[in-house]
């Protein structure tokens, strides 16, 4: 079985059943009568997406179509400690061992005033797209990180 169909029959069987783990995954996948090893699998989440979310139920794999964001910015807005500016950059501190994901969820954005970030442990530098919309990227920071 090719990658692709296979990674489509993954996104079919999230959105038909609450899975709570990637073993239960590869069980109904096996069900479906696809074998994939587990590390395979591992990749296949990773390339497509697929994140853990809490929900009322408890723990659950979800596609990014319907996860829109507001769970990950819940999550990322506890992280985030303080956003600072000069006139050419932003730094966002994080919870140690946090940087990295904080500047994941911004460089994934689309239509982002944020033209790129450089992660440490717990420190985040948001380079801006034009030094002239600093107020703009802070905005757009505080707007990304609130859980409504």
């Amino acid at each position: 079985m090719n990658k692709q169909v296979r990674q489509l029959k993954i996104r079919e069987t999230l959105r038909l059943h609450e899975v709570g783990n990637q073993h239960d995954l590869i069980r109904l996948l096996e069900e479906a009568g696809i074998k994939v090893a587990q590390a395979t699998l591992s990749r296949d989440c990773t390339e497509i997406g697929v994140v853990r979310s809490r929900g009322a139920g408890g723990y659950r794999l979800v596609l990014p179509e319907e996860n829109p964001g507001n769970i990950i910015k819940g999550l990322v807005g506890v992280e985030v400690l303080s956003i600072e500016s000069n006139e050419t950059v932003v730094i966002i501190k994080t919870l140690p061992g946090r940087g990295h994901g904080v500047a994941s969820f911004f460089d994934q954005m689309k239509n982002s005033p944020i033209l790129g970030t450089v992660a440490g442990d717990d420190t985040v530098l948001v380079i801006p797209r034009s030094v002239s919309q600093i107020s703009q990227v802070i905005s757009y920071i505080q707007e990304n990180l609130s859980k409504n």
